[in-house]
């Protein structure tokens, strides 16, 4: 099924806004994400006010992935007992808490606590938040709206990249600080999943939460029969988190999000997040200031998401990553060639374009696909009993993939910069193979037509719907 995108918002304003308010926390995280990448040599540098060691300074890049992975539990647990809307409020306290503690910090260990708890926080988010938007949008628009989280999470990188190195410490913080504090205000009049009010039997409140979302009361009824219909079906199936292993469709959902989730981070998006100041100085560049370049390429990755999403529902997820991961590798391979060239004492300096050129080119091939692509899939694949479980699971996967990445780079690039970076590439190239193999297309399906696919229900009969 194609959308048209002046169809798009068609009847979709309400679901917008839930939305776009609701996903602010992750533009708070995105700050958190980057935060390093300039703050770091402020932090090393005579200037700083808080003292630190280069050791300590390495740390402030996996303490908040450390925090992720710890705060899985309780992401579990809360986005079934509380329900998503909540869950995300109270990350987007946690997150204001966190930028008051490192704005007003003195001393190191209280950002590393405050990091921790924003590690997570962003873990609640970015399971709570995709969760949220598959279960309130239209199919016609559930890949747009699902790709706005990055697009949040963008513009926090964004702004740290422009205000960290020319700004005071504290502004990043105070940012912070406006960015949930205007969550809290307003997605807290936003209305609750209906997914998630009918699977609790909150029948009336569920139809009050649909009216709400959809701009006009046709088939509010027969959609809330159809919600019912596939919650009920998926009540029958066991819960249990062996379940995930144990049930075939599952243990397929599970599978994909372990390598499109940690294929991601060992693309070296996490590294390039965290790390792409050191990089663009290790690449020693005459053409264009690192500050600038960094600005840029996150601007890159902004403009990237918002093409991505308004074309994922009308190319589909499958063709958009094969073609994002293969970009992603080649960019990667010229940087790990770039830095062995220069290992082995050639003398780059009239090439010391292609670093440049092959960072900003991977911001935009990333982020239009593989950067984006998997989230949109997670909140796709796991049925109603196994979401919660599921989605953690996979984030689990995304954690872990982001604290290997990091700690390989960390340990990898002391004996030559390139030497990581061909890891990199190789995973990268393994994701395309991956992907056109086994990654199924759910461009246009509804949540219930997507389960029916993953057990072999459906007729297979395209290709792009192959499932390994």
């Amino acid at each position: 099924m194609t959308v048209k995108v002046s169809n798009l918002f068609t009847d979709t304003g309400p679901q917008i806004l839930a939305a776009v308010t609701g996903t602010l926390v992750a533009a708070s995280d995105g700050m958190s994400f980057g935060w390093t990448s300039p703050m770091v040599p402020y932090l090393l540098s005579d200037k700083t006010h808080i003292y630190t060691t280069e050791k300590q300074a390495e740390w402030l890049e996996t303490i908040s992935l450390i925090g992720a992975f710890c705060g899985l539990p309780f992401t579990i647990y809360f986005v079934d007992k509380i329900g998503r809307k909540k869950s995300l409020l109270l990350a987007a306290v946690v997150v204001l808490l966190n930028w008051i503690a490192i704005g007003l910090a003195n001393r190191i260990e209280y950002v590393f606590v405050a990091r921790f708890f924003a590690g997570m926080a962003g873990d609640m988010s970015f399971v709570a938040a995709p969760m949220y938007i598959a279960e309130i949008a239209d199919s016609k628009i559930r890949g747009f709206l699902s790709s706005i989280i990055y697009i949040m999470m963008l513009i926090g990188l964004l702004l740290v990249y422009c205000l960290g190195p020319y700004a005071p410490f504290y502004t990043i913080p105070i940012v912070g600080c406006i960015l949930s504090g205007v969550q809290l205000l307003v997605y807290s009049f936003q209305p609750e999943s209906p997914y998630y009010l009918l699977y609790k039997n909150r029948y009336d409140e569920a139809k009050e939460s649909l009216k709400r979302l959809r701009a006009t009361n046709a088939d509010l009824d027969k959609e809330l029969q159809e919600i019912n219909t596939g919650i009920e079906r998926q009540k029958l199936e066991k819960g249990r988190p062996q379940d995930l292993f144990l049930i075939p469709s599952n243990r397929k959902a599970i599978v994909i999000m372990t390598v499109l989730n940690g294929g991601q981070h060992m693309a070296s998006i996490s590294v390039m997040y965290m790390n792409l100041h050191p990089i663009l100085n290790a690449a020693g560049s005459i053409y264009l200031n690192n500050n600038i370049t960094a600005i840029v390429f996150a601007l890159i990755m902004l403009f990237a998401s918002m093409f991505a999403c308004f074309t994922i529902d009308k190319f589909g997820r499958k063709v958009i990553l094969i073609v994002s991961s293969f970009l992603s590798a080649l960019c990667l391979l010229a940087l790990a060639v770039y830095f062995h060239l220069q290992y082995m004492k050639y003398d780059v300096s009239a090439v010391s374009w292609i670093p440049i050129v092959s960072v900003l080119i991977y911001a935009g091939a990333f982020k239009y696909g593989l950067g984006l692509v998997p989230i949109v899939i997670t909140a796709e694949i796991f049925p109603a009993k196994m979401k919660a479980i599921g989605m953690t699971v996979a984030d689990v996967m995304f954690v872990i993939g982001g604290i290997i990445s990091i700690q390989f780079y960390q340990i990898l690039h002391k004996y030559g910069m390139h030497i990581p970076f061909y890891l990199f590439t190789s995973c990268a190239f393994a994701v395309v193979l991956y992907s056109a193999v086994c990654i199924p297309e759910t461009k246009g399906k509804s949540l219930e037509e997507i389960q029916l696919m993953l057990k072999g229900e459906k007729p297979q009969d395209e290709k792009q719907n192959r499932i390994c």
